[in-house]
């Protein structure tokens, strides 16, 4: 599987984290799927309010309603258009999953949704310009997976 980030969604991000400093923050993936397997970020939501210095968990109705107006605004084509998964920050840790964050998209997969797959974004900024992140793909039945991100 490939993923992409639109280079606007990558701006946000710079951004937020700017001014988020050493506060964790964080939000869903909402993203376009250009062939099988291959998709690109293009819009996320972010929650600036609940995290803290060493932990962040998402208010679940702000994000529902931001995945509400993002299938708005694409027509409700959920084949192309989706949810992708989760991101937050780690601006004092790596950017690789707790065990907290494997317990809670492995539980996001395994679950009673319809969610056979999500990703997980973890970024850091570093030196206020650098955008690290990486990325885990939960797939259900399977064990998590580093993938590439372009």
């Amino acid at each position: 599987m490939r993923i992409e980030i639109d280079p606007a969604v990558r701006r946000r991000l710079k951004t937020e984290l700017r001014w988020s400093g050493r506060r964790e923050i964080g939000g869903v993936l909402m993203g376009e799927q250009l062939a099988a397997g291959h998709f690109r970020v293009i819009d996320l939501s972010i929650d600036t309010i609940t995290g803290s210095a060493a932990h962040f968990v998402r208010s679940e109705a702000e994000h529902v309603a931001a995945l509400h107006d993002f299938f708005e605004r694409t027509g409700g084509d959920y084949a192309r258009y989706n949810y992708l998964g989760e991101w937050h920050s780690h601006p004092s840790f790596r950017v690789r999953p707790s065990e907290t964050d494997v317990g809670s998209m492995t539980d996001l997969v395994e679950g009673e949704r319809n969610i056979t797959f999500a990703a997980l974004l973890i970024v850091r900024l570093d030196m206020w310009l650098h955008l690290r992140h990486s990325i885990s793909l939960f797939v259900r039945g399977q064990p998590p997976q580093m993938i590439h991100m372009s």
